[in-house]
């Protein structure tokens, strides 16, 4: 597994949600609630971008990014200067997942709208996903 770089773009939207410790709830009959923790890393991270009016080689820069990462199960790896870009300090590696052992992986195939001639809308949507931990 190798982390290939996402193409230097900033996306004009992004939702990030964190993603969750492993773990089964048991609730008895008089509501007393028992948890089973099955580790101490997040999974299941999900962040999505919107590269809203890029270029269509732009576009195709990130089609061929998911075919890169993809293809031999690698994962997308994001610097503060494309995705991370106008997050804050302490936002930025969360968006990075550069603080926990999750790896971006794209949950589907980008989505691309042509807006106009030249012109494209791409979405992504990642999941974050240990590997190997």
């Amino acid at each position: 597994m190798t982390a290939i770089s996402f193409p230097a773009l900033v996306p004009s939207a992004r939702s990030y949600t964190p993603g969750v410790f492993p773990e089964t709830q048991f609730q008895a009959q008089n509501g007393a609630v028992v948890r089973v923790r099955y580790g101490n890393q997040r999974t299941n991270s999900r962040l999505s971008l919107t590269f809203a009016n890029i270029t269509d080689d732009n576009a195709a820069e990130v089609l061929q990014n998911y075919v890169d990462v993809m293809e031999n199960d690698n994962y997308a790896q994001f610097t503060t200067s494309n995705v991370a870009a106008g997050a804050g300090t302490g936002l930025a590696p969360y968006i990075r997942e550069t603080n926990s052992a999750l790896k971006w992986k794209y949950e589907s195939p980008p989505s691309v709208q042509s807006v106009k001639p030249g012109l494209s809308t791409v979405t992504c949507e990642f999941i974050g996903e240990l590997e190997g931990a």
